[in-house]
């Protein structure tokens, strides 16, 4: 349930209304935007019942959300959000955001060579990942804090943000100092207690879908995140398993309009884990970009055949170079920047 307020409500009408829904012991979530504040309402609605807050003063009307994601929800925001990435950087707006980078970052030399190379390309987020899930225990699990150090001197040679991952929530902190955006991979959609503690920071959080959700699952996820608190939330579709088996991961272009049109949240594609092989990771770019994205992350590795984690994938510098003279010309064609 969505309780609206109107224009010239009070702030002790607000706080009126806040005791009566914590009577219920119903959690009440503010969100103040420029012309409206709106109260979310998490747990059992049918408590409500018994309240009939349309008569409350400063109550303009009151939403009965059928989606059980309330608080990201295109119900009641209509308009996209667009969310602050940095001082100069936000992203659901008419610029579309690109986030490159390797995949893992293994030194410090390679990884400054690679966001020089990516900036230059007009990339304007650094990608990479200091804390790696992997499949078998026996592989590169990453370096760790000491990835973490790179990616942000990294930031100081290039200016570029940074977008890494994160895994558990003891490293929170690590993260709050060191990264711009916090990641939360595929793996760990549904890691609620994770979604929790990053839904209590300050920091954006790039949410992948995880490879076997729905989009409802999906969006459930962001509501973990929402709920808590933090409403710099960015979707990232990254394909989804099926039983196709010429590609890694089956991309769901398709899901770009259903979010697009289900969520105020921003939403970028990451065409390189669901191609597994770089020959069709910049079509699967570009798609994205054309079905509505809001931008893209993807993998780039100056020698890929000495890449210790998902090589095959990754573009060389120069294929990037080309994708990013492409997307400007799908920008420019849909109304966008780039």
């Amino acid at each position: 349930m969505l309780i609206v307020l109107k224009k010239t409500a009070t702030k002790k009408q607000a706080d009126h209304i806040l005791a009566e829904i914590k009577k219920l012991k119903l959690k009440p979530v503010v969100s103040k935007g420029v012309e409206k504040t709106v109260i979310g309402v998490i747990g059992d609605e049918a408590k409500l019942r018994t309240k009939p807050l349309e008569v409350f003063a400063g109550v303009e009307r009151v939403i009965d959300v059928q989606t059980p994601f309330k608080m990201v929800s295109r119900e009641d925001h209509r308009q996209t959000s667009e969310i602050k990435l940095g001082k100069n950087l936000t992203i659901g707006g008419k610029e579309i955001v690109v986030m490159a980078g390797p995949c893992t970052v293994e030194n410090k030399k390679r990884l400054l060579s690679l966001a020089h190379s990516v900036k230059e390309s007009g990339a304007t987020v650094l990608r990479g990942g200091a804390f790696k899930p992997r499949t078998s225990p026996y592989d590169f699990q990453g370096l760790g804090e000491t990835g973490l150090k790179y990616l942000k001197a990294a930031k100081k040679e290039t200016g570029l943000l940074v977008v890494t991952e994160m895994m558990d929530v003891r490293d929170l902190p690590l993260f709050e100092k060191y990264a711009d955006i916090i990641q939360i991979g595929a793996r760990n959609m549904q890691n609620y207690n994770l979604l929790k503690e990053v839904g209590k920071s300050k920091k954006p959080v790039l949410l992948k879908r995880g490879m076997a959700n729905t989009i409802k699952d999906f969006l459930m996820a962001a509501e973990y995140i929402y709920s808590q608190g933090n409403h710099s939330v960015i979707l990232c579709e990254r394909g989804i398993r099926t039983f196709e088996t010429s590609t890694r991961f089956s991309l769901d272009i398709g899901s770009v309009p259903v979010l697009k049109s289900e969520t105020h949240l921003p939403v970028v594609i990451d065409p390189s884990h669901p191609a597994g092989k770089r020959k069709y990771v910049a079509a699967l770019a570009k798609a994205g970009i054309a079905a509505g994205a809001d931008g893209i992350i993807v993998e780039v590795h100056d020698n890929p055949e000495e890449a210790v984690c998902d090589g095959p994938q990754a573009l060389l510098p120069d294929m990037f170079e080309t994708l990013m003279t492409d997307l400007r010309k799908i920008a420019q064609a849909i109304g966008r920047s780039l």
